[in-house]
């Protein structure tokens, strides 16, 4: 990946942490503005007794404090209040009345007595002194309730009754009395229950003014049989009470239809919500701002721990900033569409462009992470009529859609890929719409399922057309050098290769043959193959200067270094390298194929003409004879500078052994470890081992002992 011009300016001038945290800045500024639509409050103007202008629906879920409350007292109200049954009442009640009618007989009967031993009448014994005796043996209660129910009325016609009238009104009121208290006698129903009896008793008849007696009597003995349980009254209105469920609106649910009046209620679930009020509020805001800081807080820890260096590091960020803004541009445009009251067209978006295309231009953890990111954003970006609200629904399949995208991306060889996983990726799209509307159990008709159909069929085949679109623009912009763009570098109709096979058809050969030996080795340690494979293609395209001073190109034809000095063929023989560089540059090929050319030799020996310049007596300096590199800066460099060597070796031998390979593979990777070549790259010993034996399992495969067939044999012995 290059760095543009003009960011390499800013860069002289800003330090990294500096410039860096500026685009932090920079690109969460630009997501809260992109956003801040989204959440901005929204109020319906509207007021009291109006006539609906649309059905209006919740955009969250709303108790209904008021309606919960007044249900909650009907459910208390409906709690019949609990009565505790007093055991024995009835009995006590029929024994306080024959207690009261004994009482009578008693003093009758004590004051007869006296009359008959005194043989006439006491002034004493008079009605008045039977009803002070009579008084003496009422029972005492602490209410008084004998004494308060019997006036003096009632006693002296209790007293003046006959003992057979007396036992008769007893008989009656203590039948009525037992009639009444076993069907149950309510504290707060005594009144009811006394008329009750009175009008029993007075059903009978009685002599003179004994009914009024048997009533007063009745009313006295009446007592409750049930008293009012408070404790447990309570208990149970509570209980009733907690019972009650809230009354709610749910999200999505229908406060008012079209054309309904606005009611007080109503309107007060409106207001409740903040959808009929213009008030400015900063919470939706300061909701946005921490969102925003925590999708920025996860990028800068994300390439924070990113272990590339910081130039690289940087173009990633700012990649990757320009591609999730176009993403959510995107996602803005069809947010627009979709207020246009077509059903569902969000699920028309896009989703899986982003994952796609960078997934391609950096890696598959980028990727995965923006798909995260983008789907959050989607949930407010189509958030339905007022702030607050995020849609659940397009998040997933923003999700879904966006990782399907990755995962089928397996091959980013050929843009023919790209059409092929946007169209897996619609199929995904289909079951995710399809899992999502049955779900909901909302019944659709057969126009509405064709819609969801083309909107998932839009969406994936949509991703792949803007993925391959966009792709040239960041791969020019950036040089970055994707893999479908190293799969066009192979193509020998590219001018510069098609110039190095006319020109130095051996040196083409011979770069091929590296290649093989690169793309495996490379593949083996986790390196890039494909880039190996393609520089190496390029390598050496700087000896299409002067073919014919390179060996590979000499057939048939004198050697033209045995006409010149040392000096001169050593000037040729390095200046290929950068002869290469600069053909590359002035073909503007990426910088990556660019700098294995110049380092495929790092700082060597060029031994041959430098032992042959010692040879003929000239004072020479080694360092005149090496190249001026730089050394290999990355282990597919170093790879290749190895290949490079090991490939012309073994070619120089005539049907080399498996021995002689190995030896002449290690012997070349030590030389360059001796000589400091891999200094630069982080290429570990470990990972050379591995070089080693792949290079060997290659060349072996090439230069393995040929069968010489009997007839073949036979007519070389005749000729």
């Amino acid at each position: 990946m290059q760095t543009h011009p003009f960011l390499l300016k800013i860069r002289s001038i800003l330090s990294y942490r500096l410039f860096t945290n500026l685009l932090f800045v920079l690109l969460g500024i630009i997501v809260f503005g992109v956003l801040y639509g989204n959440v901005k409050p929204k109020t319906l103007d509207i007021n009291l007794y109006e006539e609906a202008p649309t059905t209006i629906r919740a955009p969250k879920k709303f108790v209904d404090d008021e309606a919960t409350e007044k249900k909650r007292e009907e459910a208390k109200a409906e709690v019949a209040n609990v009565y505790t049954t007093k055991e024995g009442a009835v009995d006590n009640s029929i024994s306080l009345l024959r207690s009261l009618i004994e009482s009578v007989k008693e003093v009758k009967a004590e004051t007869k007595d006296e009359e008959t031993e005194d043989l006439k009448p006491s002034p004493g014994a008079d009605i008045n002194e039977q009803l002070k005796l009579l008084k003496g043996k009422l029972p005492k209660d602490k209410d008084n309730n004998v004494t308060n129910g019997l006036n003096d009325s009632v006693l002296k016609t209790l007293l003046e009754a006959p003992e057979e009238d007396l036992d008769r009104l007893e008989t009656i009121v203590s039948t009525q009395l037992k009639v009444i208290m076993e069907n149950g006698v309510k504290e707060d129903e005594l009144k009811e229950a006394r008329f009750n009896l009175e009008q029993r008793i007075t059903s009978y008849s009685f002599k003179g003014d004994l009914t009024t007696a048997a009533v007063a009597l009745g009313n006295v003995a009446l007592e409750p049989t049930q008293y009012y349980d408070a404790e447990k009254t309570d208990e149970l209105k509570k209980l009733a009470e907690v019972n009650v469920q809230k009354v709610e609106i749910i999200e999505g649910g229908v406060i008012v239809q079209d054309g309904d009046l606005i009611t007080p209620k109503v309107y007060s679930i409106l207001k409740s919500m903040g959808m009929v009020e213009n008030t400015f509020s900063f919470k939706p805001y300061i909701g946005l701002a921490l969102f925003v800081l925590v999708i920025i807080s996860s990028l800068y820890y994300f390439f924070y721990t990113l272990e590339v260096t910081e130039e690289r590091k940087q173009n990633y960020l700012i990649l990757t900033s320009i591609v999730f803004v176009i993403s959510l541009l995107i996602m803005k445009i069809v947010g627009l569409i979709d207020q246009m009251e077509i059903n569902d067209i969000a699920f028309i978006l896009p989703a899986a462009f982003t994952g796609m295309i960078l997934r391609i231009l950096l890696n598959e953890r980028i990727a995965m992470m923006m798909i995260f990111i983008l789907s959050a954003c989607s949930s407010i970006v189509f958030h339905h009529q007022f702030s607050g609200s995020i849609d659940i629904e397009i998040a997933i399949y923003t999700l879904f859609s966006g990782v399907s995208g990755i995962l089928f991306l397996v091959s980013r060889n050929q843009r023919s890929n790209i059409l092929r996983a946007g169209i897996y990726v619609a199929l995904v799209n289909i079951l995710i719409l399809a899992f999502l509307v049955l779900l909901s159990g909302t019944s659709y008709s057969n126009s509405e399922y064709v819609y969801y159909l083309v909107f998932a069929l839009v969406s994936g085949i949509g991703s792949s057309i803007l993925t391959i679109g966009f792709l040239p623009f960041f791969e020019a912009g950036f040089g970055i050098l994707s893999s479908m763009r190293l799969v066009e570098l192979s193509s020998p109709t590219q001018p510069l290769l098609k110039k190095l096979l006319t020109d130095a058809p051996g040196t083409y050969h011979h770069s091929v043959m590296v290649a093989n030996l690169a793309e495996s080795a490379c593949e083996s340690i986790g390196a890039n193959g494909l880039l190996a494979r393609v520089g190496c293609y390029y390598h050496d395209v700087g000896k299409s200067k002067r073919p014919h001073f390179f060996i590979e190109n000499q057939l048939n034809m004198e050697n033209p270094h045995d006409r010149v000095s040392p000096e001169t063929s050593r000037d040729v023989i390095i200046s290929h390298a950068s002869d290469g560089a600069d053909m590359l540059r002035k073909h503007k090929l990426p910088k990556e194929i660019v700098d294995i050319a110049e380092q495929h030799h790092g700082t060597t020996l060029l031994k041959y003409f430098y032992y042959k310049a010692k040879e003929q007596g000239k004072d020479v300096k080694e360092e005149d004879y090496r190249y001026p590199g730089p050394k290999p800066q990355t282990r597919e460099a170093a790879i290749i500078s190895i290949a490079d060597s090991v490939e012309a070796a073994v070619r120089s031998k005539t049907s080399p052994t498996q021995g002689e390979i190995q030896q002449l593979v290690h012997s070349i990777v030590q030389d360059r470890l001796q000589d400091g070549q891999f200094n630069e790259c982080d290429i570990s010993l470990k990972q050379l081992e591995t070089v080693k034996r792949s290079l060997c399992e290659t060349l072996n495969g090439i230069f393995h002992p040929r069968i010489e067939y009997p007839e073949l044999k036979a007519k070389g012995e005749e000729a």
